[in-house]
């Protein structure tokens, strides 16, 4: 009876350690999925700012047109007679990255066409706003946390 007893002692000692080794696994899951829930709500709100720098971007540079900073009524008028394919007018680095981390690059198309007996202009005001020092490179989205928002806005002014 003496001999029975001692063999049957060590499994508890190997139960313990696969009921530990499984415990070990779950937590280590609990933990990957949990960091990866962080980093996804992470780029949410950054997506949320990117939004809202491309927001500016777009208000800033309609701003720009209807007050005659990107208009040219001289001889070399930037806007074509005809609805083709636009004319860029220019393009403006906005520098948001003391206030939302974000730079905005924004840019203006012009098409001029007659209305009527008047002559109207429409402006098309796009701006991309990225979280990397240049907006318009490839390789910048190949990097984990690179969040980018493009947002356009038509114009119309005489």
């Amino acid at each position: 009876m003496n001999i029975a007893w001692r063999r049957q002692r060590g499994l508890g000692v190997i139960a313990a350690i696969v009921v530990l080794v499984i415990l070990a696994a779950l937590a280590a899951g609990i933990v990957a999925f949990s960091s990866g829930q962080q980093r996804a709500s992470a780029l949410d709100a950054q997506s949320v700012r990117a939004w809202q720098a491309a927001k500016a971007g777009n208000e800033w540079g309609v701003f720009q047109v209807l007050n005659g900073v990107w208009r040219s009524d001289g001889a070399a008028n930037p806007c074509p007679v005809d609805m083709g394919a636009g004319n860029k007018i220019d393009a403006a680095p906005l520098d948001l990255t003391a206030l939302t981390g974000f730079r905005v690059q924004v840019s203006v198309q012009c098409w001029r066409y007659k209305e009527g007996s008047s002559e109207l202009r429409l402006y098309r005001v796009e701006s991309i706003a990225c979280n990397a020092p240049a907006c318009d490179t490839a390789a910048d989205a190949s990097v984990a946390g690179y969040v980018e928002r493009r947002r356009v806005v038509m114009v119309t002014g005489s």
